[in-house]
């Protein structure tokens, strides 16, 4: 296969970064050939600020185009698992964004045990229609591609030591997403939304040691985890708060999980809406022989200090950051110190050559898995074995 065709079901914030991802490969390894967005109008502007030719607002007409291999799903998270099998059933190869899925009900409408079957049906749902149709599964967790983590990985080979100690994060302060408000359209709160990012990463590099080692990927056995709204206490709520985001409905802004792997090693992740100072992309790895110390944002590959925010004007700092002004740390080039490009020529090199790509079915269905076991020990009090 020369050119992978792909199309793009969505046209919002994480699909403008799926586009601009995929700019470099456009023309050499693949076309952007259509987009699918719900009103014509935002498929049209879409197009226009992509270059993208053809438009629709019907998923299974863009599905139903013979040159079209590859579908990128960068929707809202309750129509994860829905469009990937219908992707599957199509015979598309699948790029999605994460989570893979969850449980989109009220909080209040069900326990947490019951709201991970409930995942749990959708995950598999998934996998199964991947495998049933050969599909390639593209999971885009830009944190296993991110260059510092790309750098961790060879270390771990030369060095040949063993994780014993993962500590990671992502934190900031609060999504602006209207959707991220409510179970009942994200799925959860920082945990799946934010925490998916560092989970996955640490369960990627387990992944990873174990099939180094001995050829089989060493999984997550149980976990630990605590949730809480922060931003209802009463000491947040006297205050007159206009950095934090706080029109939380009935998700956590806040949330920390303790994960033990299968060799008895450990990872802690933390995960929180209620972080001033811009996106915390963090993670330490202590091993027998070495530390490796990840820093993906802030990156400090470049300081600058500003007085006034003012005297940077329009130029671009960095995500979140409630001022220009003080001692920031703007990364030079962020999309690809966060692995999006590098992910997205992983997929489009996975369909060509007919292969698995580094992120794939396994990582989505076991960060899922695990985030919703941290959900089932927060409201239980107590540690959640997985079956393996």
């Amino acid at each position: 296969m020369e050119k992978i065709g792909i199309g793009i079901i969505g046209s919002r914030f994480a699909a403008e970064l799926h586009a601009h991802a995929l700019g470099k490969l456009r023309g050499v390894k693949c076309e952007i050939l259509a987009v699918c967005s719900k009103t014509r109008e935002s498929a049209e502007a879409f197009a226009r600020k992509f270059s993208i030719p053809h438009v629709t607002t019907d998923h299974r007409a863009l599905l139903e185009r013979r040159d079209i291999h590859l579908v990128a799903l960068p929707v809202v998270t309750n129509l994860h698992h829905r469009l990937a099998i219908d992707c599957a059933e199509a015979g598309k190869h699948i790029i999605m964004e994460k989570p893979l899925t969850g449980c989109f009900v009220d909080a209040g409408r069900m326990t947490r045990r019951q709201m991970m079957a409930e995942t749990m049906e959708n995950a598999d749902a998934v996998v199964d229609a991947c495998r049933r149709n050969k599909t390639i599964f593209g999971y885009a967790e830009n944190f296993v591609y991110a260059p510092p983590v790309a750098k961790l990985r060879r270390l771990m080979d030369v060095g040949k030591g063993t994780l014993l100690d993962l500590r990671a994060e992502e934190s900031h302060s609060g999504s602006h997403a209207s959707y991220s408000r409510r179970w009942v359209t994200a799925g959860g709160g920082s945990m799946l939304r934010m925490g998916s990012h560092p989970i996955g990463a640490v369960i990627h590099l387990k992944h990873y040691e174990g099939l180094r080692k001995t050829g089989t990927p060493i999984r997550v056995k149980s976990v630990i985890a605590d949730v809480g709204q922060l931003t209802k206490t009463p000491a947040f709520r006297a205050e007159a708060q206009k950095w934090l985001v706080h029109s939380w409905e009935d998700v956590e802004d806040w949330s920390a999980a303790i994960l033990t792997f299968e060799d008895g090693t450990k990872a802690t992740v933390m995960s929180t809406d209620v972080s001033l100072g811009g996106v915390k992309n963090l993670l330490t790895a202590y091993m027998t022989n070495g530390v490796v110390q990840v820093n993906i944002n802030p990156n400090t590959s470049l300081q600058v200090y500003a007085p006034d925010g003012a005297i940077w004007g329009d130029e671009y700092i960095t995500e979140k950051v409630e001022t220009k002004g003080g001692w920031q740390f703007p990364s030079p080039d962020e999309d690809w110190m966060r692995g999006y490009p590098q992910e997205m020529e992983d997929f489009v090199d996975a369909v060509r050559e007919g292969r698995e790509p580094l992120s794939g079915l396994l990582l989505a269905h076991e960060t899922v898995e695990v985030i919703y076991a941290g959900y089932v020990s927060a409201e239980e009090g107590r540690r959640v074995d997985l079956k393996r």
